[in-house]
């Protein structure tokens, strides 16, 4: 009878045990809160994931993701971020800066939040002059080679004068880029021309008066501008002008040139920053990272439309986006 209550004791020790280990095991919940719908933004999202995954953490094996996307309405974004806090995600990704600030604030430093594509975190409030942050947040910022961009759009017509921006007064990222093209401008012999909107609505209206002022236009890093982007490669195409992109998927769409970086790569580094706050390190004790890795890139075909020359001297430092 003791030998029977002995076994029987050890198999309730067994049982209990077996719980608890497939409860320290249960796959952790991440939400992805992408701001709008275009592809650098799909692209962070891709890499995000890919470098989870190097980190350690793999979709549908320790980890399950639940994607969502605002489609660039601030109402929607407010609801998926208090979504994910309501449901006690173990960590949300923000994609994009209007999300970063919204799911940072909603959060509240209660789930960690680790940010991608945002321009300018200090301006966006979510790091100090140290890069460190009081909101248990972190991640990655996207800040493009303004200066890169204006030395290409220079090489490839030295006769401009005037650069068109278009950009949603709402957007923080947009501001930032607008007042440093301002800025930097003078240096390459450019003057900036500018044309806001308040929504993607508007921008049918903003962009006739815009392309007949400026000898190109330069895309910003604007979420609302970049979902309209066919509207304004009609409209410059109309007054026979380039648009510059921001980065290399608005070339292979149909932009001339861009000095961009690799969103992959960035959603990459978002991730694995992921990985480290998943396995232990709190987000307000790690700086976020200024992705630095930028390239040419350049449609020939759009250029030839143009009649745009590519100078002998650029054409080496230059990767081809047209085909990708």
């Amino acid at each position: 009878m003791r030998k029977q209550r002995t076994i029987l004791t050890l198999a309730l020790i067994l049982t209990l045990l077996a719980l608890s280990g497939s409860a320290s095991t249960s796959p952790l919940r991440i939400g992805i809160a992408q701001f709008a719908v275009h592809g650098s933004l799909d692209n962070v999202r891709d890499g995000f994931i890919q470098g989870l995954a190097e980190g350690g953490y793999v979709r549908d094996e320790n980890i399950i993701i639940d994607e969502q996307n605002a489609q660039a309405d601030m109402g929607m974004a407010s609801a998926i971020a208090s979504a994910f806090v309501d449901n006690r995600y173990d960590l949300i990704c923000a994609i994009a800066t209007p999300m970063a600030v919204v799911s940072a604030n909603t959060a509240d430093g209660k789930i960690p939040v680790i940010y991608a594509a945002v321009t300018s975190p200090l301006e966006a409030g979510l790091a100090e002059e140290d890069g460190l942050s009081t909101l248990n947040v972190t991640g990655t910022s996207d800040q493009p080679p303004i200066g890169r961009q204006l030395a290409l759009i220079r090489a490839l017509q030295p006769e401009a004068t005037k650069v068109g921006l278009l950009y949603t007064v709402g957007e923080v990222n947009s501001q930032v880029l607008a007042r440093q093209y301002r800025e930097l401008a003078p240096e390459y012999g450019f003057e900036i021309v500018e044309a806001t909107v308040s929504a993607g609505s508007e921008i049918p209206l903003a962009l006739p008066g815009l392309v007949n002022q400026a000898d190109c236009l330069s895309m910003l890093l604007d979420n609302t501008v970049v979902q309209y982007l066919d509207l304004v490669l009609d409209a410059a195409e109309e007054a026979g002008i380039p648009v510059y992109g921001s980065e290399i998927e608005q070339v292979t769409k149909g932009c001339a040139a861009a000095a961009g970086i690799d969103y992959v790569a960035l959603g990459r580094q978002t991730g694995l920053l992921a990985s480290r706050v998943l396995s232990g390190e709190s987000a307000g004790s790690i700086p976020y990272i200024q992705v630095q890795d930028a390239a040419l890139y350049v449609n020939p075909q759009v250029l030839e439309n143009l009649n745009i020359a590519i100078p002998e001297e650029l054409r080496s430092q230059l990767l081809d986006a047209s085909g990708r």
